[in-house]
């Protein structure tokens, strides 16, 4: 009876029922899902009956895993792409520390110039999709020898691009270095623009001078965010799909993504579901060791409500030069890019810049039967709007469920802060920010391509991929949601309660319009970050369900780079846009509070 009494008051209190309800469905969602991978890996499957020798579909084997890891060609099916993936996650690594750290120290320490266009313009190219600037690189630097036509760089100097320099590692690195730069300026600008300026007063004061001052404090004390970084860019150019796609499958430069890409669509499925197991291991790795860091140093303080009143470097002379070399090269980066998509979707025959050569037809024409299968311009193209459409209603859908469903846990977690229960769903709304996309969409094909219990096999559906949208953003809405919840007082809600008011009258009318900023941004992000994402819908879009970043991937694919440039700039522009919007409602700016305020 004790027990009886205890249970129905348990679940008299919404954020418990929330909690076990939330436990249930992402265990099924993010956890169960690993295993069905696992069963893929040691499965025959249709596509492989004619290698794997009197097997049936469904047979148990350790063919895949063989073949992967242990034969003559795991050279080139695995350890290559594997070994390709660390050398560009290292490389992006570098690139995006030394820049995005050297881009923070000149606005935080330094009496640079333009700091607030240099802050906001330089956080740009992480608002646009990553392949954008691949793109862009191809645009400008593609050689005849590989490309068919030469870039913008060739048609303007004459001079033609090596194939190193073109395709490859090298502009993979540089490309997702870029992208990646805004992450380490965030995280370490914010660093070095709270931290107690006393050490280096007194080091001043002690006539130390500025070199080592910077090696012996500021960065020791910086550090933490360094190693943050690493981790955080580490993991992300690891999984990245797009741009190694772009710039490195015409030379054949493999990594984990695009093979896993291969073999998935191709006739070796178990080989791709070897590789996003692999995958997500080494995600869960990089976590775990980004914990034990923090977890090792106990304090970082860097604010101590003492003098902070910082003592700026002048440049001197060289201060109008480098704030104008800094923001020129920022704005190469974030407008330059957006000039040449406008520029190549307007060219007849790719390479040749004269005007006779320009045309509308991209755009605008009702096509042509010599050109691209006589398809029409996107802007007359049924299918592109269908992709429109798609992307829109996906994003909406998307943001929608996940973020009504982040408000509600983040409400739960905090409500029953500490306990086990609201640990584990903390934890598992988060853990599908760990899995690459990629991988984190070939689960969900492996689980949901067949009926599972009473739901139908939702492969080639709509749902499949709001359903996976779902869960791979819920990370974005949960932690805001948590973030809000912990800013308000118990005595709010619990004035409600004295007065008769029930649970949903009282989130509706008092707790969602207290913190509406925040809970609006776990809204917004997941709807921007839905409709610029490719990896994660690539596996899973057919022709029916086909979204702007599918078809753009698409018509890339088959040499139709005219199409592929015009769309590009309306989705680069619909992201930029709606992050506008995003700033305008919510007061929120990520570079706000490090140079840019």
């Amino acid at each position: 009876m004790n027990y009886r009494n205890r249970l129905r008051s348990f679940l008299k209190k919404p954020h418990n029922i929330i909690l076990v309800s939330l436990a249930f469905i992402l265990i099924y969602l993010t956890i169960i899902p690993i295993f069905t991978i696992i069963i893929d890996t040691v499965t025959v499957h249709q596509s492989e009956l004619m290698r794997v020798k009197g097997s049936r579909v469904g047979d148990f084997t350790l063919y895949h895993w063989g073949k992967v890891l242990f034969s003559s060609a795991s050279r080139k099916i695995f350890y290559e792409p594997f070994l390709n993936t660390m050398v560009v996650a290292f490389g992006t690594c570098f690139v995006a520390i030394t820049l995005g750290g050297l881009v923070a120290w000149l606005v935080t320490r330094t009496n640079l110039m333009f700091k607030g266009i240099i802050s906001t313009l330089f956080i740009f190219p992480y608002i646009m999709p990553s392949w954008t600037l691949a793109m862009a690189w191809l645009n400008f630097f593609k050689n005849s020898r590989v490309g068919g036509a030469p870039g913008l760089f060739t048609a303007l100097t004459g001079i033609e691009t090596a194939n190193w320099f073109a395709y490859g590692p090298f502009p993979i690195i540089v490309v997702l270095g870029l992208h990646y730069a805004p992450f380490a300026y965030i995280l370490i600008g914010g660093i070095l623009r709270n931290m107690d300026a006393n050490l280096e007063e007194a080091a001043l004061i002690l006539k130390a001078g500025r070199g080592r001052i910077m090696r012996k404090i500021t960065i020791p004390i910086v550090l933490p965010a360094m190693l943050s970084t690493f981790l955080l860019v580490f993991s992300s150019a690891m999984s990245a799909f797009a741009v190694p796609a772009f710039l490195g499958t015409t030379v054949r430069y493999q990594v984990l993504t695009t093979q896993m890409y291969r073999t998935l669509n191709g006739l070796n499925p178990g080989y791709g579901y070897i590789m996003a197991l692999i995958m997500i291991v080494i995600g869960v790795l990089i976590l775990g060791i980004n914990q034990k860091i923090v977890g090792t140093r106990k304090s970082f303080t860097t604010i101590t409500g003492k003098s902070s009143n910082i003592s700026l470097i002048k440049l001197r002379g060289f201060r109008g030069l480098f704030s104008g070399i800094l923001l020129f090269m920022i704005s190469l980066v974030c407008i330059v890019p957006l000039i040449s998509f406008a520029v190549e979707s307007f060219i007849i025959e790719p390479g040749n810049y004269s005007f006779s050569n320009f045309t509308t037809l991209f755009w605008v024409g009702a096509g042509s039967p010599d050109i691209a299968n006589s398809e029409p311009g996107i802007l007359r193209n049924a299918t592109i709007f269908k992709g429109l459409w798609n992307s829109v209603r996906l994003s909406i859908l998307v943001a929608f469920f996940a973020g009504s469903i982040g408000i509600l846990a983040g409400y739960a977690i905090v409500k029953k802060k500490g306990s086990k229960l609201a640990t584990l769903v903390n934890n598992l709304a988060f853990f599908p920010y760990l899995m690459p996309s990629m991988a984190f969409g070939a689960i969900f094909l492996s689980m949901f391509a067949v009926r599972r219990g009473f739901i139908p096999p939702l492969y080639g559906t709509f749902a499949l991929l709001v359903l996976v949208g779902v869960v791979k953003y819920l990370p974005f809405a949960s932690r805001a949601s948590v973030g809000a919840m912990h800013q308000l007082s118990n005595e709010i809600e619990e004035a409600g309660i004295i007065q008769g008011i029930g649970w949903g009258k009282r989130m509706m009318r008092i707790i969602i319009p207290i913190q509406k900023s925040s809970f609006l941004s776990g809204y917004l992000l997941p709807f921007i970050s839905s409709m610029r994402e490719l990896s994660l819908f690539i596996l899973l879009v057919t022709p029916s369900t086909r979204i702007l970043t599918t078809m753009l991937f698409q018509y890339d694919e088959k040499g139709w780079s005219q199409y592929a440039n015009a769309i590009n700039l309306l989705i680069v522009l619909f992201v930029v846009i709606s992050n506008m919007i995003v700033t305008k409602v919510t007061g929120a700016s990520i570079d706000k509070g490090i140079g840019g305020q």
